[in-house]
């Protein structure tokens, strides 16, 4: 039977790192901080902000609509750093940042309407990480791959701090929903991708209801979830009012749309994974439907929608009915399936990896430049020799 080695080492998906203002290409808190050192600047920025409201619900059509000082502060802010300014996931005043850009993305959409771009800048960049395959040894030879996924997470103290932490919250009779859904942001948002997606998106049997549960449970459906099913544009709309909400889904349709009938997605497998796991823990906590296969959908339903049932939807079914998003669960629960089962010393494992895109990083060897060399001078000189 294959063993595992002791340590396995693999690349983590884009974003693991906790990055400063420093580190990002134009974060909004540095724009608005050059911003306020010009005086016009500052004025529109502040005006804009007055503004915002009536800016982000208007069409380009109706642009007339908007007070004349509305868009001449607009106007003021697209030649600025503030224009282009982004965040990032997981850096630590997130919250002020997406605020500044929520306030300027309306001079943004004016004139070319890019009310669905995300605000957070696309980072791509790899780290490695380690995971502890030789105490799985304690559990049973048969045992599902998500209490295996679980039990890594445990040998990982960031990983099962964060844990704990959001099962305490979301636990007991007097769970408190914004207490729970706060921490479970914290754990996809803090724990390594590699732990937070292991946990995740872990496959089951369709036959092993108790896997298909664990699976389920991973983000506690009956504390993060609301007690009563929403319509799901009141979901959406309770989500635009919230800026780290509203970022998160803006991200996951920028990431997870497919682009035409043929379903080609817009960007790759990992993004749109990526901005998924970016929503769990906001009001549009997405979750699997059921223990016995791999379906994920909102908690909301669209009867009484009315004259917008179709836009209602739409909207579910971009979980549902997600190609992109489906496509990239079941590419990245094989990739965990083929984890535990294959046969490390066959070094065929490092282009198994390499085929499944844009889910892993490995680092390849490299031979050292001065042995290359050498080796070179050698060669040529016995060619020289009579």
């Amino acid at each position: 039977m294959p063993q595992n080695p002791p340590w396995l080492k693999l690349g983590e998906l884009p974003g693991d790192s906790l990055p400063t203002e420093s580190r990002l290409m134009n974060s909004c808190i540095q724009a608005r901080r050059k911003c306020q050192a010009n005086p016009t600047c500052k004025a529109a920025y502040h005006h804009l902000g007055s503004c915002t409201a009536g800016l982000s619900t208007s069409l380009p059509s109706e642009e007339s609509s908007v007070s004349a000082d509305c868009l001449e502060a607009a106007q003021q802010l697209r030649n600025t750093s503030l224009i282009g300014c982004t965040c990032h996931r997981r850096m630590k005043n997130q919250a002020t940042c997406l605020d500044i850009y929520w306030t300027v993305h309306p001079a943004r959409s004016l004139g070319d309407y890019e009310l669905d771009s995300s605000p957070y800048e696309d980072t791509v960049t790899s780290k490695p990480w380690k995971m502890n395959l030789s105490k799985l040894n304690m559990l049973k030879p048969d045992s599902d791959l998500c209490l295996k996924f679980a039990m890594l997470c445990t040998l990982n103290d960031k990983c099962d701090r964060l844990r704990k932490a959001y099962g305490m919250a979301c636990s007991g009779p007097r769970c408190q929903r914004h207490a729970c859904l706060a921490q479970l942001r914290s754990f996809f948002e803090k724990a390594a991708q590699s732990h937070a997606q292991g946990l995740l998106l872990c496959p089951c049997a369709p036959t092993d209801r108790g896997c298909g549960e664990r699976r389920r449970n991973t983000i506690a459906p009956s504390c993060a979830l609301p007690s009563e099913v929403p319509n799901c544009l009141e979901l959406r709309s309770l989500c635009h009012a919230d800026p780290l909400c509203r970022s998160r889904l803006m991200d996951f349709q920028t990431h997870c749309h497919p682009m035409d009938i043929l379903g080609t997605c817009t960007t790759e497998q990992s993004r749109c994974l990526r901005a998924y796991l970016g929503l769990i823990g906001t009001a549009m906590t997405p979750n699997f439907i059921s223990n016995i296969n791999t379906s994920v959908a909102l908690n909301c339903t669209c009867r009484g929608s009315g004259n917008l049932q179709e836009e209602c939807e739409q909207l579910e079914g971009s979980f549902s009915h997600n190609s992109c998003l489906m496509e990239a669960i079941e590419v990245k629960m094989r990739f965990h399936s083929q984890l535990f089962s294959q046969d490390w010393a066959d070094p065929t494992f490092s282009l198994m990896q390499h085929q499944v895109k844009n889910l892993v990083v490995r680092p390849q060897p490299r031979v050292p430049f001065l042995f290359s060399c050498t080796f070179t001078l050698i060669l040529l000189w016995s060619l020289l020799q009579p």
